[in-house]
């Protein structure tokens, strides 16, 4: 699993990508190719970046079920087992 050290990473990546963008654009001679390959390359670390987002979110939101899940199936047997006791 990508962390956001990972991340971190890709956007320094991203950031390179996006310079070197402005300079394809500021050159003065437009290569329209050499433009489409910045633009795919930024997307595709997009990607991968919206990616480790998902996988972080559903791995801490599965935790969170797990623990909700837990304490208030705990909750509810403490309770059962008192109301059993009175």
């Amino acid at each position: 699993m990508a962390s956001l050290k990972d991340v971190e990473q890709l956007a320094d990546d991203l950031d390179g990508l996006v310079k070197r963008l402005r300079s394809e654009l500021q050159d003065g001679k437009v290569d329209f190719e050499r433009l489409i390959e910045i633009a795919d390359e930024i997307s595709e670390h997009a990607d991968a970046a919206a990616g480790t987002f998902a996988t972080v979110n559903e791995t801490l939101m599965s935790r969170i079920e797990e623990l909700t899940g837990r304490s208030s199936g705990s909750g509810s047997e403490s309770r059962a087992k008192a109301g059993a006791k009175s």
